[in-house]
């Protein structure tokens, strides 16, 4: 027996005191993306996140993370403050914050699947966020949420696409909302135009081998491939630039909730690389702990600042990747010998020199050469 429409609308008068843009209800259905998934990890587009395909089948119906799950209620949140940047060493808006937003929109989201349940005393819930495997976006489209772009993200008219998604599953039937139907990106192809990796190979695909976002943050056993590295820019943990372009995002509000706007970190932005290779463990996690930016751990975020020194030459940091140049990790030796070879200082260049021959590493001692062979040294 289907739930009283009002039921609906009281759901989502509770998103929207818990500060939520919009909550829709879609059916609990395998969604068309789910076939796109499987043909997207076949072409091997997912890289080194074996995660996605040993969990594909999970995305397959909700019914893998709430048995008997009949609907899905999907809330969306805002989390950029509209803040204007500059080109320097840049982290992508969503982690900002000084909370990891799962947490925070679990928290928030609580309150709706509460009133679910009191509502509806048998029926069953469970809040999750994109660390569950659901296809998060396609439910936002069926519950008349938004659109794809072509740079795969969900859009919405009223808010642009600088927003997170979260889900309150139930065995309950709701009444739904109608799913968006309609594309309206036009002509336009500047997200696709922009990228600065080339990451899509058609509209609507993401190669994430390519794209920043996962270069900085899950790839993690490994160094960037070099043919890369430059297109990272000052990116120091993922990307925006195929949002930023957006026209859409004109739209969006420039105010979010408390928890995505505080900083744990008074660091002016041309220090921040800098600051991030002086870090000792301990300094980590004070800094970073409990954030959004804990999860790629100290030696990426290591190696990602030592990149960004070597595409932004004109910051300070030559003393930070000479001392990175003899680090523990082999992932911040490769990426400070890059740096300081592309940077091009006699001081530098000696030292990559002078590593080069006693490196233990042999992936990382090739890496070294192949720097100092660009920069027409042997």
């Amino acid at each position: 027996m289907q739930a009283p429409a009002s039921l609906s609308s009281e759901l989502k008068s509770i998103a929207a005191e818990q500060g939520f843009a919009a909550l829709g209800i879609a059916p609990a259905v395998t969604p068309t993306g789910f076939h796109q998934l499987l043909q997207w990890l076949q072409q091997g587009y997912q890289g080194e996140m074996s995660w996605m395909q040993s969990r594909a089948e999970l995305r397959r119906h909700p019914e893998s993370l709430l048995s008997g799950c009949r609907s899905v209620l999907m809330a969306a949140v805002n989390y950029s403050d509209g803040a204007e940047l500059c080109g320097g060493p840049r982290i992508s808006r969503y982690a900002w914050g000084s909370e990891d937003y799962h947490t925070v929109l679990k928290r928030r989201l609580a309150p709706v699947a509460a009133h679910l349940r009191t509502a509806l005393p048998s029926c069953r819930t469970r809040v999750v966020v994109d660390s569950a495997p659901l296809l998060e976006r396609d439910f936002g489209r069926l519950a008349g949420l938004g659109w794809f772009g072509r740079n795969t993200m969900l859009i919405s008219r009223g808010f642009g696409s600088w927003f997170f998604l979260a889900a309150v599953l139930t065995d309950a039937e709701l009444v739904c909302d109608e799913a968006e139907e309609r594309n309206y990106c036009g002509t336009c192809t500047r997200c696709l135009d922009e990228c600065p990796t080339d990451a899509f190979p058609e509209a609507g695909v993401l190669d994430a081998r390519r794209c920043i976002s996962y270069l900085t943050i899950e790839l993690r056993d490994r160094s960037v491939p070099r043919e890369l590295r430059e297109g990272i820019g000052g990116w120091l943990f993922g990307c925006d630039v195929c949002q930023e372009v957006c026209p859409w995002n004109r739209f969006a509000p420039h105010e979010c909730l408390p928890e995505f706007t505080g900083r744990r970190w008074n660091v002016s932005a041309e220090r921040v690389p800098v600051e991030i290779l002086r870090m000792t463990a301990t300094d980590f996690q004070q800094v970073f702990g409990g954030t959004a930016l804990e999860r790629t751990g100290r030696d990426v975020m290591r190696r990602n600042a030592a990149i960004v020194l070597g595409n932004l030459r004109q910051l300070e940091g030559d003393a930070e990747l000479l001392v990175a140049l003899r680090d523990d990790s082999p992932l911040v030796r490769s990426a400070a010998g890059w740096a300081l070879c592309r940077r091009g200082g006699a001081v530098g260049l000696a030292a990559v020199r002078e590593q080069l021959e006693r490196e233990p590493s042999a992936e990382v001692a090739v890496d070294l050469r192949l720097s100092l062979s660009e920069r027409g040294e042997s």
